[in-house]
């Protein structure tokens, strides 16, 4: 993928997250991320995410700058 394709895939990410629909982080998260050492597959990945939504219901990101370079985004 292109850096602009990359970008897009980031900004639709966010949007997720703004959107506190964790159910369509399946098509962005793979099944094995690793968060952290205590922070692993996409399951828990989401289940922190509905207990994030729950504790802070108007978190909002905002991208300000996005850089990408080759598949680094």
């Amino acid at each position: 993928m292109s850096p602009e394709e990359n970008k897009a895939v980031i900004r639709s990410l966010i949007e997720i997250f703004n959107k506190h629909n964790v159910a369509l982080m399946d098509d962005f998260v793979a099944p094995d991320v690793i968060i952290d050492h205590a922070l692993r597959g996409l399951d828990n990945f989401k289940k922190f995410e509905a207990n994030f939504i729950q504790a802070f219901p108007d978190y909002h990101e905002t991208i300000e700058d996005i850089i990408a370079e080759g598949d680094k985004v």
